[in-house]
């Protein structure tokens, strides 16, 4: 088994450039740096560093045990930190960014248990739709509904949500009930402005993939708008079923050819790093996580 010492003095040694360098940083004599790079270089079997009295340099073998080596430092520092962090205390105030409609419906009641369980945390709490950049913009957290994440950013999934195509029994007794999604061209529709696919709606049904451009009476950049002018006989709306389903339920509003069905996307919450992850929004995730555990719709 490798020593730990031994391989951070190795590490010393190649961020430094040299034995003295490693010697100063890590506190340690020059005699014993470069006697713990020996031994580790006898236990491995093989020479990781060209030694000459100007420079040193990686072998090949040094090349590629250093490139593991700093992912295991890596990982190590990780586990240190979360042990750290766990049973601590979470302080400090919590930047958080998430959509408008859900942030009001699903998230708001939360807050209050939260920031009962954690008295020392603060929440600086911002809904809009726009995707916003976590560094940039300096936020600890946000929830996002997507199935395309952005690959450099940390997730944990909560939940999932269904994209239902509905209308009032009002609107369709006044304009009739489609049966197939290219039938959607001729209807009034309240479309909302941030769909990924613009003005064209797709299904999955019978006959495989199926994507309609629909003639929008209503744009707006609020699904709380959409359900609202649907409710009142407007015209027919494509929205997540974490909005819709209790008018669902009730009947105020229909859903529409269920044999075609659109998207279901993923609800995460995201951050930029799993790396020294501070303990207030570590506490914030996994309250988060089980919070969801079983969706309200």
């Amino acid at each position: 088994m490798l020593d730990l010492q031994q391989l951070s003095s190795f590490l010393a040694v190649v961020r430094a450039g040299s034995f003295v360098a490693a010697a100063e940083a890590t506190g340690l004599s020059k005699a014993a740096v470069s006697r713990q790079v020996a031994e580790l270089e006898a236990h491995l079997g093989v020479r990781l560093l060209h030694r000459t009295t100007r420079r040193l340099s990686l072998t090949d073998d040094g090349q590629r045990f250093h490139a593991r080596a700093v992912e295991l430092a890596a990982a190590l520092e990780e586990l240190e930190s979360e042990t750290a962090s766990s049973g601590g205390e979470a302080t400090g105030q919590l930047r958080i960014n998430a959509p408008l409609t859900f942030g009001n419906l699903h998230l708001a009641p939360l807050w209050p248990r939260f920031t009962a369980a954690h008295p020392k945390v603060s929440l600086d709490i911002t809904l809009n739709d726009r995707v916003v950049d976590l560094v940039e913009e300096g936020y600890d957290v946000a929830v996002r509904i997507t199935n395309r994440l952005d690959p450099q950013l940390v997730s944990r999934r909560l939940a999932s949500t269904r994209i239902v195509l509905c209308a009032s029994p009002g609107y369709l007794a006044a304009h009739g009930t489609p049966t197939h999604p290219r039938e959607l061209a001729a209807h009034q529709v309240l479309a909302y402005s941030y769909w990924a696919g613009g003005d064209e709606w797709p299904f999955k049904g019978p006959e495989g993939d199926v994507a309609v451009r629909v003639n929008p009476r209503i744009h707006t950049n609020s699904g709380d708008t959409c359900r609202v002018a649907a409710l009142q006989d407007q015209g027919i709306i494509l929205q997540p079923d974490f909005l819709v389903g209790p008018d669902l339920k009730r009947g105020a509003l229909v859903e529409l050819m269920p044999e075609y069905r659109s998207l279901e996307l993923g609800v995460h919450v995201v951050y930029a790093t799993r790396k020294h992850l501070p303990m207030k929004t570590r506490r914030l995730i996994d309250f988060l996580v089980e919070a969801f555990r079983t969706p309200a719709w």
